[in-house]
């Protein structure tokens, strides 16, 4: 199995199509449904790489990344914001947070799995 990735968002369907996606490039896939969760997760068996919502229920995807900083376990995992907002954050506050990527609801699903191949350094597998 590849790099353990964690899928944070409160749309299902969007878990749903990451989660396929992600695996069928031989990824392995943990979800949750809100920032909270994915804390949890991440404390307990820290992912290779973070896909967040930045709007989600209990803890944004941005407080979740500030608080994963806190962690020396949990400080470099490099993470890809996603977001139905019109905004960007500032390059400070990415770099502060640990977001590699930020990328605008809806995205391509294809271009999602180039970013997490870049960053977790595994080569995609074709499907």
């Amino acid at each position: 199995m590849g790099k353990r990735i964690l899928v944070v968002d409160d749309e299902s369907h969007i878990l749903h199509v990451l989660s396929m996606k992600l695996q069928n490039a031989g990824f392995e896939v943990v979800t949750a449904m809100d920032g909270e969760e994915a804390l949890d997760i991440c404390l307990a068996e820290p992912p290779d790489l973070l896909i967040t919502d930045y709007q989600m229920p209990l803890l944004s995807g941005l407080d979740l990344c500030r608080e994963l900083r806190k962690h020396d376990h949990t400080r470099s995992i490099p993470a890809i914001m996603l977001t139905a907002r019109g905004f960007t954050l500032e390059p400070d506050e990415m770099r502060q947070a640990g977001i590699r990527e930020v990328m605008a609801k809806p995205f391509s699903p294809r271009e999602i799995l180039e970013k997490v191949s870049q960053l977790t350094g595994e080569a995609q597998v074709a499907h």
